[in-house]
C-alpha cells in the first residue's frame, strides 16, 4: 500500500494516519522525494483502502502488490516524465537519443563528437570517464579531469552529459559536471551506490545487470526512489546467455514488460545489447518498435581506433543513418 500525503499535512493528521496504519497491522516507511511525501506500507492482510483514504492529509492511496512499490505502474496515473534540463524531457511521450563514445579520450574527440551530434539534432552525449573493464590493463578512462574538460566543451554547445558513476565517493566530485548519472550493469545491485544516488536531485539511468532479471532491475530502481529520487530511467542492455554469435542477448521482451510494470521511462542500449557494429541499428529499430522511450548508443569518428568497445561502435556516417531511421520508426509507432 502507498499513501501519498498532502504537501501541507499537519502534524496531527500525520500522527493520526500513522496510528491507523499500525492499528491495521501494517508497518510503514516514510519516503520524501523532490516531488512528494509517501508512506510505503507493508502488511500481510487485505484492507479496505477507504479506512485510510478518508483521513485528513491523505492526497491519494493505492494498493500495490508488487514487491517494488514506488516504481510500480499500479499506483501512478500515467507515465513519468523526466526533465533532463530546460525543455529536454524523456518519458510520457518524450523520446531521446543519447550517443557518444564508449570512453572520453581527448579534447579533439569531444569536439568532433559534439559537432556530429548537433548535425543530427541530438542533445545528450554519452561517454565514460570511469570505465569498468574486464582487464585491469585496459584503458580505464580520464577520470574527473576528463569529465571537467568534457563538461566545459559540452555546456558551451548546449549538450547534456550522461556518464557512469562507479562508486559512492565519486558522486560528489562528479555532481557539478553531470546531467544524468549512469549506473552500469556491473553496479546494478550495488545497493550502497543506489542508496546515495537516491539522495541526489539529478536523473539516474539504471542499466539491467549482466544476468539480472526484470524484477531485480525494478527492485534496484526501488532503492533509488525510496531514498528520495524519482527521476529514474530504466535501461535494457542485453543479458549474458550461452549464445556466442554476439556479445549479449538483447532482451526486446523486457522493454515491453518494463513499460507495462513500471511508470518509469525505458531506454535501450543496442550497442551493448548485441555488441556487433553491423547489427546495432537493427536492434535499435526493434527496441523503438517495442516501445522504448529512448536509445543510448556508441559512436566514434573511427571505431577501429577507439580505446574501448570499438567492435560495437558506429562511425559518424553509420550513426547519422541510424538516427534518421530510428526517428522514422518512432514516427510510425506513435
Amino acid at each position: 500500500m502507498i499513501i501519498h500525503l498532502e504537501n501541507n499535512i499537519s502534524e496531527e493528521s500525520e500522527s493520526t494516519i500513522k496510528s491507523s496504519i499500525e492499528t491495521l497491522g501494517f508497518t510503514h516507511n516514510e519516503v520524501t522525494t523532490q516531488y512528494g511525501r509517501y508512506f510505503v506500507c507493508i502488511g500481510k492482510k487485505s484492507i479496505d483502502l477507504r479506512s485510510i483514504g478518508h483521513l485528513s492529509g491523505v492526497k491519494d492511496i493505492h494498493k500495490v502488490s508488487d514487491p517494488y512499490k514506488l516504481v510500480s505502474g499500479k499506483w501512478k496515473v500515467g507515465k513519468s516524465e523526466i526533465t533532463i534540463g530546460g525543455d529536454l524531457k524523456i518519458g510520457n511521450g518524450n523520446f531521446q537519443i543519447m550517443a557518444g563514445p564508449c570512453s572520453i579520450e581527448n579534447e579533439d574527440q569531444i569536439k568532433s563528437t559534439i559537432d556530429h551530434l548537433k548535425k543530427s539534432n541530438i542533445s545528450i552525449m554519452r561517454g565514460g570517464v570511469y570505465k569498468p573493464r574486464s582487464s585491469p590493463y585496459s584503458f580505464r578512462g580520464l577520470g574527473i579531469e576528463g569529465l571537467k574538460l568534457w563538461h566545459d566543451i559540452a555546456s558551451a554547445e548546449g549538450i547534456k552529459i550522461i556518464t557512469e558513476v562507479m562508486q559512492v565517493s565519486q558522486i560528489k566530485e562528479m555532481y557539478d559536471y553531470v546531467d544524468i548519472f549512469q549506473v552500469g550493469a556491473r553496479n546494478s545491485q550495488n545497493f550502497n551506490l543506489l542508496d546515495e544516488l537516491g539522495k541526489v536531485d539529478k536523473p539516474v539511468l539504471l542499466k539491467r545487470g549482466i544476468s539480472g532479471t526484470i524484477e531485480e532491475l525494478l527492485q534496484s530502481a526501488e532503492y533509488i526512489f525510496s531514498n528520495g529520487n524519482e527521476d529514474i530511467i530504466l535501461c535494457e542492455r542485453g543479458i549474458r546467455s550461452f549464445e556466442s554469435a554476439y556479445r549479449n542477448t538483447m532482451d526486446i521482451n523486457a522493454i515491453t514488460i518494463l513499460k507495462d510494470r513500471s511508470h518509469l521511462p525505458v531506454v535501450a542500449d543496442p550497442s551493448h545489447g548485441i555488441g556487433v557494429r553491423k547489427y546495432v541499428d537493427s536492434i535499435a529499430f526493434a527496441s523503438v518498435a517495442a516501445g522504448a522511450d529512448g536509445i543510448i548508443m556508441e559512436v566514434h569518428s573511427c571505431p577501429q581506433k577507439a580505446l574501448s568497445d570499438g567492435q560495437q561502435t558506429l562511425d559518424y556516417r553509420q550513426s547519422a543513418e541510424a538516427i534518421d531511421k530510428i526517428l522514422k520508426v518512432r514516427e510510425v509507432i506513435v
